[in-house]
């Protein structure tokens, strides 16, 4: 008589104050302005992109309760690098943050966004440890082609499995009624990903959100039998007539 198989166990369920905690955990890792400065990282990591004016820092900073983890430009577009950011208790690493430039700001020389382009372009292809991406967007403005152009550099990879999470920004500065039609119509152009309002002045959208990755950062692991290895699949597990 053969055991029947042990389904995968479901990630532990997690509440809106500990998802808040675990993020107010992530701390500077190191910065790289190339990709092969970038070092290999074996957690899954979580990459924030959007225009320069999206408010990509002012969210980094209020969904881990720090200030000036991400730093933010006087001058949008300035900044040339890839951040990354450490989560997990102290002396541990369990997920990583990274945070892009901005992009389609018009202060830095064509030659700059040019090349910055190329880098974020290799970063999203190849990055073996990007598991999830966050876009940001100016609900005002709505999804611009720059914006849509990355999301369809992503598809192949989305359709592998990567994770993507639109979030609107500013929620504020709308009212209820245009903060249901920015999320309606966002929800039809993201093609299966998911969408979120959110707002850093008003604090909308920041619990849910920081669930939403943690659950992207601890994805369900199939249960070991204490007693030996996981049974065959279930057509090889019944008896045959003799």
């Amino acid at each position: 008589m053969t055991t029947p198989s042990v389904p995968a166990a479901a990630a532990p369920a997690i509440d809106a104050k500990a998802a808040v905690g675990w993020m107010h955990t992530a701390r500077f890792l190191t910065t790289a302005a190339q990709l092969h400065q970038l070092p290999v990282i074996d957690v899954p990591e979580i990459a924030f992109v959007g225009r320069s004016n999206a408010g990509k820092s002012t969210c980094i900073n209020t969904l881990t309760q720090q200030r000036q983890l991400a730093f933010a430009s006087k001058k949008p577009g300035r900044t040339q690098h890839i951040n990354l950011f450490a989560l997990g208790r102290q002396g541990e690493m369990d997920a990583v943050l990274a945070d892009l430039p901005g992009y389609g700001y018009a202060a830095v020389s064509r030659s700059d966004k040019l090349r910055w382009q190329r880098v974020m372009l290799n970063y999203l292809v190849q990055r073996e440890s990007l598991t999830a991406i966050v876009l940001l967007c100016d609900p005002r403005l709505g999804l611009t082609e720059l914006d849509e152009a990355l999301l369809d550099a992503l598809r192949p990879r989305v359709e592998q499995g990567l994770k993507f999470l639109v979030l609107l920004t500013k929620a504020d500065k709308l009212t209820r009624a245009e903060q249901a039609k920015a999320l309606s119509i966002t929800q039809l152009q993201a093609g299966g990903g998911e969408v979120r309002m959110f707002s850093a002045l008003k604090r909308q959208g920041v619990d849910e959100v920081a669930q939403l990755l943690w659950e992207w950062s601890h994805p369900e692991q199939p249960q070991q039998d204490p007693d030996g290895p996981a049974t065959p699949a279930a057509e090889d597990t019944q008896e045959k007539p003799a």
